[in-house]
């Protein structure tokens, strides 16, 4: 069974994922930021930060101190795909 993770590592985990996209090297061959192996990866990092704390707003007992940082998340994700893939 699999082993639940409270709302707060979810967060944290999150926002490391979000920071090892800004870390991805852009590729200096090909198409740069326009490689699609690169845009892939940016991606799929952002959806599995999104996909980890999608549900905390909707968990019952959950405060608005947290609910109000999962919508820091989602900010903080719109950011970084404008400031890393445009």
């Amino acid at each position: 069974m699999a082993k639940l993770i409270p709302a707060t590592e979810r967060i944290v985990r999150a926002r490391k994922l979000i920071q090892q996209a800004r870390d991805l090297p852009v590729p200096t061959t090909g198409l740069g930021r326009s490689d699609f192996s690169y845009i892939a990866q940016v991606k799929d990092l952002m959806r599995q930060a999104r996909d980890l704390v999608k549900f905390i707003p909707q968990t019952a007992g959950v405060s608005a101190e947290m609910k109000e940082e999962v919508k820091k998340i989602y900010d903080e994700i719109e950011q970084a795909v404008q400031e890393i893939l445009y």
